[in-house]
């Protein structure tokens, strides 16, 4: 290995000592160790990145967002909030893949929202659009760029991103705070995997036997407040398809097509009622890819389409 890399010729480079580290895996290492060092944290050397801000304050309970800023922005920043995902009931703010898009001009904004242990729906996205309203009203504070706001989102983060983008007005889910006077909508969704119609979405999931099937319809249970028969109100107030108008923001919606946890049908019947509407929609539908949909493979796509909807570009790769 020295007559290939000179390791202290390499000290002086942060990415250059991960090269070195990945090749010396590679070596000695068997293939287990080497995917897990290739999931490399994101390179945070030209953001700005502030944690733990408080967004909201409830029940004694302060609600906190990290923000992303790129260090040599100029001129108003596009602002990319990430919801994480984790059945409503894990899952935390920590881990933003959205932080990839500080490089591409945008600010990013990474949540945390009440989780099914502490309250149950609309708790989530009333959360939710509390966290798009301190935005808008710090605005100022951070040099966002107040009227292009998006959401993105995995899992039960990609069904809260998809509520935000769908219930724009929606006052039963608007809740209260401090910052009430400011609009809570947003001006594009990326979706990936997320439930769309949970009285749907938990049927089909009592028809199977796994043990997946079974903690999906556990996580429905945990966010509506118990089970279908007793909650079937609150299902449809927490799914997305319900508040489908042609007014709602393009969306973006990315699912595998194996997906085993959150059923493709979800996105395909949300994707067909938001073109019906005339609501601009892409939908990609990943053969051979289950529920941890996501990745470096789709950041172009990702990216294109914030562009467009967020900064203006119609020079755009998406489809």
């Amino acid at each position: 290995m020295q007559s290939l890399f000179s390791l202290e010729s390499l000290r002086h480079s942060r990415r250059n000592r991960w090269l070195a580290f990945v090749i010396l895996a590679t070596v000695f290492c068997g293939p287990a160790v080497q995917r897990l060092i290739a999931r490399r944290v994101a390179d945070l050397s030209d953001t700005t990145v502030l944690r733990d801000l408080v967004y909201k304050k409830i029940g004694g309970e302060e609600l906190k967002i990290d923000l992303y800023l790129p260090k040599n922005a100029t001129g108003k920043m596009p602002v990319i909030l990430w919801i994480h995902g984790g059945g409503w009931s894990r899952g935390n703010k920590k881990q933003c893949p959205a932080v990839t898009m500080v490089k591409q001009g945008y600010a990013v904004a990474s949540m945390q929202y009440r989780l099914t242990s502490e309250a149950v729906f609309p708790s989530q996205i009333e959360d939710c659009k509390a966290a798009v309203r301190w935005l808008r009203a710090n605005a100022a504070t951070y040099n966002f760029d107040a009227d292009h706001i998006g959401a993105w989102g995995h899992s039960s983060g990609a069904h809260l991103a998809s509520l935000l983008g769908t219930s724009g007005g929606v006052a039963a889910l608007e809740g209260k705070d401090e910052n009430s006077k400011y609009p809570s909508s947003v001006q594009a969704v990326c979706e990936i995997s997320g439930p769309a119609d949970l009285v749907r979405m938990y049927h089909d999931v009592s028809a199977e036997s796994s043990d997946i099937a079974t903690e999906a319809k556990q996580a429905i249970e945990g966010l509506i407040g118990g089970p279908m028969a007793d909650k079937q109100a609150n299902a449809v107030a927490a799914s997305p398809m319900t508040y489908i108008t042609k007014n709602d923001p393009p969306f973006l919606i990315i699912h595998g097509e194996e997906d085993t946890t959150v059923p493709v049908s979800q996105s395909r019947l949300f994707a067909e009622a938001l073109k019906a509407a005339g609501v601009p929609t892409i939908l990609d539908i990943v053969p051979m890819r289950g529920h941890g949909t996501g990745g470096p493979r789709f950041e172009p796509m990702i990216t294109s389409f914030f562009d467009k909807y967020l900064k203006g570009k119609q020079d755009t790769k998406t489809p």
